[in-house]
């Protein structure tokens, strides 16, 4: 890809050479490589083993493709009893390009299974973001629940194409009707998610429109063919200081009635700097979503790195989140190899009362508990943190607090709890660990308000090699950090003495 092409977008990014976004109102020039036509043939992806997946900054209980560029989760789905994840891959470089389906699947939501490239680029284009649906009543006639995918297909235009399995998605051959949703005129129309609509009886598609500011609604009977709904858009400018990606549109109770939340990913414009995912809560008809009259934006993850995060199809009784986690400002500088991007640990999402108004709150999946050691006090200066490991603090929020996260040679990020604004605010600099390897890596102050009423808050760490993920003991609030320290934190200070809490470490995933 030239260096010179300047994309602005999730998924228009040209990692080798990236521009920052400081005007909300100017797109840039949009250009898209040139698609192969024919599809790659990957090798079989390595598997774990003793001597590989132990990297400098390789996460241990976070998922990473063994080699390769990773970003945004697509086709999230469960089916008897495996979670089937794909996600915007480049099976020949860890740069962005060439954009296919990479595949991985897990039983348990933690141990990940890395799969052969799932779709590859043909003559419609590259293979963009989407989902994917259980189709159980066989309504597009690729046979009784199969796995239909819907992606789109990238080239000159952002067109809506379909791809299905019937071996449980072990395979996928690509609709010979391909593009369901033609589109010559928007320059951005992408990342469709779709569901089941039980009311109206029709599947219901999210469209994202980038720059425009919105999110289409489309709706079939069938998965192949299509009419448009509406188009829901805000006036409010703070949520429009950056294209709309990523959308997801969930039913969710609350209060002992049902909500619908809709899910947008906004680049620029999130709540740190760059990347940011924003959230609305509503109603849905079967036709148009209608949003309440809330503060809007509200986010879903106040830290700079939790982007593109959708949730996965047929998981009743529960909603699965995972996001990507990185930041676009400086995404294809990241110092790791040769793999370049993790996910976060995957959330279960519910809607609960804050101040007498809806909030999206996150939870680590109860899965983890499998890979965690017992808890321990946390009382010495330091602790065998081995490859990953969770402390939980509980502290009192009438007076402010420093809380440091310290390793071996004394790089650490420090946390400043504010009790006049009832907030944390991470310091992520030079002392954290590498950051020189991006202009805009370094953010002295990361603010997140705890949500949270009473005299004192419990806050949740997930400390991995290169991320730390914080939450609020009720997940009112979460805020996803990327860190390059020369070795993990071992240590945690209160205020310079050692923290009074417990710790647990936890398992590799690839051991």
């Amino acid at each position: 890809m030239n260096k010179s092409i300047f994309i602005i977008t999730c998924c228009l990014f040209a990692a080798t050479s990236f521009v920052a976004c400081t005007d909300s109102n100017s797109e840039g020039e949009i250009e898209l490589p040139t698609a192969p036509t024919t599809p790659d043939t990957p090798d079989t992806p390595s598997q774990p083993s003793d001597d590989n997946y132990t990297e400098q900054y390789r996460p241990q209980i976070h998922f990473t493709p063994a080699k390769n560029w990773m970003n945004d989760p697509n086709g999230l789905v469960y089916l008897d009893g495996t979670y089937h994840m794909f996600y915007q891959y480049n099976p020949k470089s860890n740069d962005w390009g060439n954009l296919s389906w990479g595949h991985s699947t897990s039983t348990d939501l933690i141990h990940w299974t890395e799969k052969n490239v799932a779709l590859s680029p043909d003559e419609l284009g590259m293979i963009f973001s989407g989902s994917a649906v259980i189709d159980k009543d066989n309504t597009a006639g690729f046979g009784k629940n199969a796995i239909v995918a819907i992606y789109t297909s990238a080239d000159a235009y952002q067109q809506q194409s379909l791809a299905y399995s019937t071996d449980g998605g072990a395979t996928f051959q690509k609709y010979e009707g391909n593009p369901v949703i033609k589109n010559t005129e928007l320059a951005d129309f992408r990342d469709p998610k779709i569901f089941w609509h039980e009311d109206s009886k029709q599947w219901i598609m999210s469209l994202a429109l980038g720059w425009q500011y919105g999110i289409q609604f489309w709706a079939s009977k069938d998965l192949k063919n299509w009419t448009k709904l509406s188009t829901f858009t805000t006036s409010i400018s703070r949520c429009n200081r950056g294209q709309w990606e990523c959308p997801d549109l969930l039913q969710m109770d609350y209060n002992g009635t049902k909500k619908w939340v809709l899910i947008v990913s906004v680049n620029p414009g999130g709540p740190t700097i760059g990347s940011g995912t924003m959230y609305f809560v509503g109603d849905f008809d079967g036709n148009k979503f209608t949003a309440d009259a809330l503060d809007y934006p509200l986010w879903l993850d106040y830290g700079a790195d939790n982007y593109a995060g959708v949730t996965w199809s047929n998981t009743p009784g529960r909603t699965v989140y995972i996001g990507w986690m990185n930041n676009w400002q400086y995404a294809g500088a990241s110092p790791v190899s040769p793999w370049r991007s993790a996910f976060t640990l995957p959330r279960e999402l519910s809607l609960h009362e804050y101040n007498g108004k809806p909030l999206l709150c996150s939870n680590v999946v109860k899965e983890l508990e499998a890979s965690a050691s017992e808890w321990k006090e946390l009382t010495a200066n330091a602790f065998d943190a081995a490859n990953a490991y969770e402390v939980e603090l509980t502290m009192p929020i009438d007076n402010d607090a420093e809380i440091s996260l310290v390793n071996k040679e004394g790089e650490h990020l420090d946390y400043t709890l504010n009790a006049a604004t009832n907030s944390i605010i991470a310091h992520r600099n030079n002392q954290t660990g590498k950051t020189s390897f991006n202009g805009n890596f370094s953010l002295p102050s990361v603010i997140a308000p705890l949500n949270t009423e009473g005299n004192s808050v419990t806050l949740r760490l997930y400390i991995d090699q290169s991320s730390v993920e914080l939450f609020t003991g009720n997940g009112s609030m979460a805020q996803t950090l990327l860190v390059y320290p020369k070795s993990i934190y071992n240590s945690i200070t209160i205020n310079g003495k050692p923290a009074t809490g417990r710790v647990r470490t936890i398992k590799s995933i690839w051991k």
